[in-house]
């Protein structure tokens, strides 16, 4: 019932994860924080079990964090994407894994921005923009039509807001609340909170766009 939407910019990864923490029929919270800084320029956004997101997304932050001390110097967005999928491909392999789905973002100074797509089963795949969750039935179509490799920011802020007012309309869980954190050349950045809203019978995406 979870969601998680990300984009590819030409300098910078988008990342959106909606607020609700949630188990069956009861919702236990709805600031809820999905989103985990692995380095000054990486970033996971994770969802699944409670515990096994809490508990993995730290083992993976602190590993990347043991890798800097021992190097003197970050993993790349790709290599940091490729040890993470490796534990989860190790980990569905074991008696207990993690029921996990993850999206990696992160900038690099010689690569630029970098966006990774993992579910449990440990599949990984580079991609300019994707979602993860329920969320993405209604999601991938509107980013499939609207996306574009030159995504300025406040076009990408823009993209993030109609696809959260159209999981709004359509979904039957109230996601009401996204999370967004922008990564460039100069690091993480906290964006404004997208409140979704419900669109107009009448209304179309190209009008919401635009509002």
């Amino acid at each position: 019932m979870e969601c998680l939407i990300g984009l590819k910019g030409k300098d910078f990864v988008l990342l959106a994860a909606d607020t609700t923490a949630g188990r069956s029929i009861v919702v236990f919270k709805k600031d809820q924080n999905k989103m985990y800084e692995l380095s000054s320029k990486l970033l996971m956004a994770v969802v699944g079990d409670g515990g096994d997101t809490v508990q993995f997304a730290e083992y993976i932050a602190k590993n990347i964090q043991l890798y800097r001390m021992r190097n003197g110097y970050d993993l790349s967005v790709s290599g940091a994407a490729n040890f993470t999928r490796r534990n989860l491909a190790d980990s569905i392999r074991s008696s207990k894994p993690y029921q996990v789905n993850l999206l990696i973002g992160g900038h690099d100074e010689s690569d630029g921005p970098g966006l990774y797509y993992m579910d449990y089963l440990g599949s990984k795949a580079d991609v300019p923009y994707t979602a993860h969750g329920y969320g993405s039935y209604f999601v991938l179509g509107l980013l499939d039509r609207y996306y574009t490799p030159d995504l300025t920011k406040e076009r990408a802020m823009e993209l993030i807001q109609m696809c959260a007012d159209e999981i709004k309309t359509r979904f039957l869980v109230d996601l009401d609340c996204f999370k967004v954190k922008l990564i460039d050349s100069q690091g993480i950045h906290t964006a404004k909170d997208i409140r979704a809203k419900r669109l107009l019978d009448n209304q179309s995406h190209d009008q919401a766009m635009q509002v």
